[in-house]
């Protein structure tokens, strides 16, 4: 007699509470094995794939794509010791107890055990214990034009398709054993768009019983206007966490800023001479300064620090754990470069590439979000000059970079066209004066003018 268990949205780490549903992995009466993913969901801090414990035949799902749910209620539920139509060895053959499933519920923390392809059963016995989906199903959904799992790998393309409400199920992938490509995506959504819209679409629908009552639906993410005409949009996942966190440092972090103007020409000489060399690989000025940024905490050691408010004592923390500012669909996120100060500028270079990458596909996890001590922001990218960044809570300094461009400058007694940029450092007042900020501004403010002071630290 099969048994059906029941799986809740598990605790994700760093104090995150909940999570919203971007696109289930399996359907109901789909067969599943221990530790595959079942759905994709997007905390504050990342998109992340949750994997069942149990192995077994899908019995319901709970929450449709775009539900929030909160830690600890029901994902789904599986019946396990439920014999597979037409096998005798699937996946939940034998599962019959709880004490089959792995116990791991994070993504890279399975068994390890390959996964299966899901196959389309009618589950046996388990009729009368089956759970009523919290989001009852529309009594006549549209029929899928294809059944079971969607062809889709990369989260870009997922995420693509969301923008655009694409229904993935309706694409013939052209990627081997029909994958569904990005370019499949991109070339419906322009037929999309070339196709005339339907004329319904632009009356509004009044509702029965109420004179000049209309119903409209919201944009993702935003609730209807208000009475007073605005539009009102929520404010949760990423954006949401930006803003806790963002109001957080305003309130408890008594913050300074001071700035200065540098002169980088023999800087962006430097980094062209060392992305001159053939075979090698290249270098960013982003990370030039993460390497400054980690010779200037070594000298000034007070802004790679923390407060502990409630004990009334400032924490000076051993290692460097930078984090730099990457502007994203889904908004602001800060990745961190775990140990730079044990790095150099191609290795910190090397890795600030790949968590870039990471957060422009949604593949960025917690981990990877969370325990940085000092944040690097370059708003040079948007084409801005300078600006007062409010600090990375619980961190105790952030450097601002603006864009570097052609400005005159006296050099060597003369007036010359030079590379300029403006530096800003905002920090806590708490933790150091003014002349300890000063002084580690100065310091990143040297190295950027006369690159060659960093060999005394290499």
């Amino acid at each position: 007699m099969p048994q059906v268990l029941e799986f809740k949205l598990p605790d994700l780490g760093e104090g995150l509470t909940e999570a919203e549903i971007v696109r289930w992995l399996v359907e109901v009466g789909d067969v599943v094995a221990i530790d595959q993913p079942v759905v994709e969901v997007e905390t504050a801090k990342a998109m992340v794939e949750v994997p069942c414990p149990y192995g077994g035949v899908v019995t319901a799902r709970f929450g449709d794509e775009g539900t929030e749910l909160p830690v600890g209620a029901p994902l789904l539920t599986v019946a396990v010791g439920s014999p597979v139509e037409g096998s005798g060895d699937g996946p939940a053959a034998d599962s019959g107890t709880e004490d089959s499933g792995s116990g791991n519920v994070l993504v890279g923390y399975g068994t390890g055990a390959p996964p299966v392809r899901r196959r389309r059963v009618r589950p046996q016995g388990v009729k009368a214990a089956v759970a009523v989906p919290a989001a009852p199903e529309a009594v006549a959904p549209e029929p899928e034009p294809v059944a079971g799992p969607v062809a889709v790998v990369s989260p870009l393309v997922r995420r693509l398709a969301r923008q655009h409400d694409l229904d993935l199920r309706r694409l013939a992938g052209s990627g081997p054993d029909g994958l569904i490509l990005r370019a499949d995506v991109e070339s419906a959504i322009r037929s999309a768009a070339e196709a005339p819209a339907p004329e319904a679409v632009a009356e509004p629908v009044v509702a029965s019983g109420a004179s000049g009552a209309s119903t409209t639906s919201a944009a993702s993410g935003a609730s209807a206007s208000s009475a007073s005409g605005g539009e009102r949009v929520a404010l949760r996942g990423v954006r949401g966490a930006v803003a806790d966190k963002l109001s957080r440092s305003r309130r408890e972090i008594p913050d300074a800023t001071c700035w200065v103007d540098a002169d980088a020409t023999e800087l962006m000489a430097a980094r062209a001479s060392m992305n001159s060399v053939a075979g090698a690989s290249k270098v960013s000025v982003l990370a030039l300064l993460a390497r400054i940024c980690t010779a200037a905490l070594a000298r000034y050691p007070e802004l790679n620090s923390t407060v502990d408010q409630e004990a009334r004592e400032i924490v000076r923390l051993p290692q460097v754990h930078l984090g730099f500012a990457a502007q994203t669909d889904r908004g602001l996120v800060v990745p961190v470069v775990r140990d730079a100060h044990e790095g150099t500028a191609e290795s910190i270079g090397a890795e600030i590439a790949r968590l870039t990458e990471a957060a422009r596909t949604g593949t960025l996890t917690p981990a990877q979000l969370t325990g940085g001590t000092f944040t690097l922001n370059n708003y040079g990218v948007f084409g801005v000059d300078g600006s007062t960044p409010i600090i990375n809570h619980p961190e105790a300094a952030m450097l601002g970079v603006g864009r570097i461009v052609p400005k005159p400058w006296v050099h060597e007694g003369q007036l010359a066209v030079r590379q300029v940029v403006q530096l800003s450092l905002t920090f806590d007042h708490r933790v150091c004066d003014g002349g300890t900020a000063g002084g580690f501004l100065r310091y990143v403010a040297d190295c950027v003018e006369r690159p060659a002071l960093l060999l005394r630290s290499l």
